[in-house]
């Protein structure tokens, strides 16, 4: 039987990772066996410049700590080598980062992943890190604005070079 100190801890560990999982916007969970220490510092350290917290968890905690949740779907994937990367405010960098490196080594494998308190299978979570970064979406879309109005100022340029030649 665990001591009462070594049970508060757990308790503590749970409730940390409820609120990380609550607070985050979107997640995705990996199997992280296989990954070598210099690609595991490389992708640390990608997640971290994006703000993505990458958690290296037991499972049992984490059934634990999404029990009675809409996160409860997750306990399918929670087997092996676990970690979970959370994002509070991107929903596609971790998705992006960590798709990378599950193509590029085989034994790193993406679980299964959560959107707003909704679980996502991999498919969603592969078609969520071929997006475009939001800098190409933004220009994307500040190009169809600016599309009509470049198109009326040459309208108007026309009619008003057509009128000097007559």
């Amino acid at each position: 039987m665990p001591s009462e100190k070594i049970l508060e801890i757990k308790k503590q560990q749970v409730a940390a990772i409820k609120e990380t999982l609550s607070s985050a916007c979107a997640g995705v969970v990996v199997d992280y066996k296989g990954i070598s220490v210099a690609d595991d510092t490389a992708m640390r350290k990608e997640l971290r410049e994006a703000g993505i917290k990458y958690s290296v968890l037991k499972n049992t905690l984490i059934h634990l700590a999404i029990a009675d949740t809409n996160l409860s779907g997750l306990d399918d994937v929670l087997s092996g080598t676990t970690a979970i990367a959370t994002s509070t405010d991107d929903y596609v960098s971790a998705a992006k980062i960590l798709y990378k490196y599950a193509d590029k080594i085989d034994s790193f494998s993406i679980k299964g992943g959560f959107m707003d308190g909704e679980i996502i299978d991999v498919a969603t979570i592969e078609s969520l890190s071929k997006l475009p970064s939001r800098e190409v979406l933004l220009a994307s879309v500040c190009n169809v604005f600016n599309a009509p109005i470049a198109s009326f100022a040459r309208a108007i340029q026309a009619i008003v070079d057509k009128g000097e030649v007559e």
